[in-house]
């Protein structure tokens, strides 16, 4: 578990246990939390990934992770705490870090 997560940085967290619709199992998650944030609270705000693409949802937007397709899934943004994050996979490209603040502005900026 990584002290201080990277914004922009995949990492393996475990999304157990989960409720209703929410995403569940270890599964690959992009930290979008500021890194200043990350450094002094115990959580981090984080989207799950998912390999079933849905193209035509404005919610996700469509990387490749670690050299497989997968979707970041923006509708299921959740604070977890830091200890549920395993290891570092990959990390956004610029292009694909703006484009995700893009899509969360849109849903969530007002």
């Amino acid at each position: 578990m990584p002290s201080s997560p990277s914004r922009y940085a995949i990492y393996f967290a475990n999304l157990n246990p989960a409720v209703g619709g929410e995403m569940r199992r270890v599964r690959p998650v992009v930290v979008v939390s500021q890194n200043e944030m990350n450094r002094f609270l115990e959580t981090v705000v984080v989207c799950p990934l998912t390999s079933v693409l849905h193209p035509e949802w404005r919610a996700r937007l469509q990387i490749e992770c670690a050299g497989n397709r997968a979707e970041i899934a923006v509708d299921q943004i959740r604070t977890i705490r830091k200890q549920r994050l395993m290891r570092q996979i990959d990390r956004l490209s610029a292009e694909e870090a703006a484009q995700l603040r893009r899509i969360i502005t849109e849903m969530y900026g007002e």
